[in-house]
């Protein structure tokens, strides 16, 4: 749907300079690029950076968002392009809404994805609020995702360039909060459009590599945090195969994850075995060759539904799921069950499917998102 002459960039009928616009800096190129795009644009621009865990700690740490120095990056910008920049301590909301339960979900046996419960939780419905008390007309974040305008109102679609794409980690954007949502770097095509951005806006960013982690797991150690977390929680157990002959001995479910392959410690067998199941109860690990990991049935819950319609009232449908960020997405037929409970029948068996990560749903005839759900082990 095309633009309205009449209406500004942001998709207002007023001029930018009376549009105020909260803008989500993480202090890294992207936000940074938003905040610096949408004040020379004329908007009136607010950048607000959230704190979200232990400050003093995240000085030291690299290669993570929201550390200490991602706060005074996001504030160089602020002065450097004229607008105001507020830091909010979202410390203790961070812990309830994402961090805890990211520990009760691992050493429950799934596999979290807090990327999304953090969108979901903190800067779509806390952050969100936020902007809304400063009376903003919306707010704008630097992921690569599109907003566009179908029939029905505002649609959710893929970022135009597949390698930036962000879709998997912001499934459960809901439709109020894509009225107020905008996202201006979705139609860019490489990241090195984005620097270059930053390079002509002289942001002290331009260069600051991507972050890779989660932001309290910056070395990638999940155990390490579990424990920090959930003293007492990497009790040992045995490895086990699938009739419950005992390989091997762990030192804790919590350090294995579903199809991995590497670190097992039960060597000098013909074939390589994979974890295939973890049984917290039991503190076992069970392992398996690769077949096992195959599967075609995913059940979901807490389905969000952004497409046409009631999702309860729909007939099953055929769509595009992606049920890990890494992988592209495969045909599937999708089955409603309830307002939020779905099943998912994919149409060739993929391998490694774990519960706590999410299974997002496509249009298999456009880029658009039409929601999705979290993968969990079914009744």
């Amino acid at each position: 749907m095309p633009l309205d002459p009449a209406l500004n960039s942001l998709g207002f009928a007023k001029p930018p300079a009376q549009t105020r616009v909260v803008v989500a800096m993480s202090g890294g190129v992207d936000s940074s690029v938003v905040a610096a795009l949408l004040a020379d644009q004329g908007y009136d621009v607010v950048g607000v950076t959230l704190q979200l865990y232990d400050h003093g700690a995240a000085l030291a740490k690299k290669g993570a968002c929201c550390a200490g120095r991602d706060i005074h990056d996001a504030r160089r910008v602020a002065e450097a392009m004229g607008f105001p920049h507020y830091v909010l301590d979202y410390e203790n909301m961070f812990r309830e809404a994402v961090i805890d339960e990211f520990a009760d979900s691992y050493l429950a046996g799934a596999t979290p994805v807090p990327c999304i419960r953090c969108n979901e939780r903190v800067k779509f419905r806390d952050l969100m609020q936020t902007a809304r008390d400063l009376d903003a007309d919306c707010m704008a974040t630097g992921h690569y995702i599109q907003r566009k305008l179908g029939v029905n109102g505002p649609e959710l679609h893929s970022a135009a360039d597949p390698n930036r794409d962000q879709s998997y980690f912001l499934f459960s954007t809901t439709r109020e909060q894509l009225e107020y949502l905008r996202f201006p770097l979705g139609h860019l095509h490489s990241k090195a459009e984005t620097r270059a951005l930053a390079a002509r806006y002289g942001l002290s960013v331009a260069d600051k590599p991507d972050s890779q982690d989660i932001c309290f797991v910056p070395d990638g150690n999940y155990a390490r945090v579990i424990e920090k977390l959930r003293p007492g929680s990497a009790e040992p157990g045995e490895i086990v195969d699938a009739e419950g002959n005992v390989l091997g001995r762990h030192q804790g479910v919590i350090h294995y994850t579903i199809g991995q392959r590497r670190g097992l410690g039960i060597g000098g067998l013909a074939d390589p075995l994979y974890v295939v199941r973890l049984d917290v109860d039991a503190r076992q690990v069970i392992v398996g060759p690769k077949e096992m990991l195959a599967t075609r049935r995913v059940p979901l819950r807490e389905v969000n539904w952004i497409g046409d319609g009631a999702f309860d009232a729909l007939a099953e449908r055929e769509v595009l799921v992606r049920v890990r960020s890494t992988r592209p997405p495969v045909p599937a037929v999708l089955r409603p069950l309830s307002a939020t409970e779905a099943e998912v029948e994919l149409l060739t068996a993929e391998e490694g499917v774990s519960p706590g990560q999410a299974c997002v749903f496509y249009d298999p005839d456009s880029t658009r998102i039409l929601g999705g759900g979290w993968i969990w082990k079914g009744r």
